[in-house]
């Protein structure tokens, strides 16, 4: 648990009452809600500073009366000072969320109700769009001997260029294609899709290349651990499953050695997938079908990536630029 939800608080800007209050609220949220070390301490920096800014808003330290007491002005005058230091919009939105539990605590306590936190809206967060790889960076990815020098088992080589292969080819998610049973998953020549077990335990059919099928299939005649039919086709160094974790770090070391930005992540195999089709003319409703989107707004960011390139490219070609 947090070292602030287990010794008490001390805040200059509020009194005792409310210090004990904040030291049992976070006591909760860590033992029955159990938060992680770092949101309570995040939540706690949230709502001192709030109480900060309060006690200089108002001319006096914070009561829980004071507290319980809050205008929706005070608050959206809170949020304004925190905009003000260029904060971004998800740190607004978990400051807010803070707020509200505190407020929600104090309610179930008998300690009064803070309605004016219930009137505001969160903040608007801008959706940033996917960064998808170069088509010839996202097919070297699924080489295998872009990583020859590396004092690594041929088989674990061929593995991850096997996953990374499926992640661009299929547009799978991680999870997705470590989740493949080796009965899933056809011979080369005797099939053309998989069923994959997406989020929701939804199943879904995906198209599988050929040459896809082939890199499998010289991984799992390296694999020395068994592949059963009923299970994982992909085995770790030690024949458990591969944890997703394996292939990150693969990816890092690709980054590197391909001159890759950060945002060289196997996630961005799958925007790539989907940025690629539509490039080419691809039916969007299609690849919403293909990635497993629940809602077609959730596949439409992939245009605004198109668009971006398009108009890069209009804006470097065009003779009047």
């Amino acid at each position: 648990m947090s070292k602030a939800a287990t010794q008490a608080i001390e805040l200059p800007s509020a009194d005792d009452t409310v210090a004990l209050e904040m030291t049992r609220w976070l006591s909760h949220l860590g033992a029955e809600r159990r938060l992680s070390p770092k949101t309570l301490e995040a939540y706690a920096r949230d709502l001192r500073q709030c109480l900060d800014f309060l006690c200089a808003h108002w001319g006096e330290r914070v009561t829980l009366k004071r507290f319980a007491a809050l205008e929706a002005t005070d608050i959206r005058a809170f949020m304004a000072m925190r905009r003000a230091d260029d904060i971004a919009g998800r740190s607004l939105m978990r400051a807010l969320a803070g707020l509200r539990s505190f407020g929600r605590f104090l309610e179930r306590e008998g300690k009064g109700k803070v309605g004016a936190l219930s009137a505001i809206r969160a903040p608007k967060i801008a959706k940033s769009l996917p960064k998808p790889l170069p088509m010839a960076s996202a097919k070297r990815l699924a080489d295998a001997d872009e990583r020859a020098g590396e004092e690594r088992e041929t088989w674990i080589l061929v593995r991850d260029a096997a996953v990374m292969a499926l992640l661009y080819g299929s547009g799978l998610r991680i999870s997705e294609a470590l989740g493949l049973k080796r009965r899933d998953v056809p011979r080369p020549g005797e099939g053309d899709v998989l069923i994959v077990t997406g989020k929701g335990n939804k199943t879904r059919m995906v198209p599988v290349l050929q040459n896809v099928l082939a890199l499998v299939q010289e991984y799992a005649g390296l694999c020395p651990y068994p592949l059963p039919p009923e299970g994982p086709v992909f085995l770790g160094a030690r024949g458990g499953p591969l944890s997703p974790r394996i292939i990150q770090l693969a990816m890092e070391r690709l980054r590197g050695a391909l001159g890759l930005p950060d945002s060289a992540t196997p996630h961005a195999l799958r925007h790539s997938f989907a940025t690629h089709l539509l490039s080419r003319g691809g039916d969007l409703r299609a690849i919403q079908e293909l990635l497993g989107h629940s809602s077609l707004s959730t596949t439409q960011i992939y245009t605004g990536i198109d668009s971006e390139r398009l108009l890069e490219v209009y804006a470097s070609a065009h003779p009047r630029r």
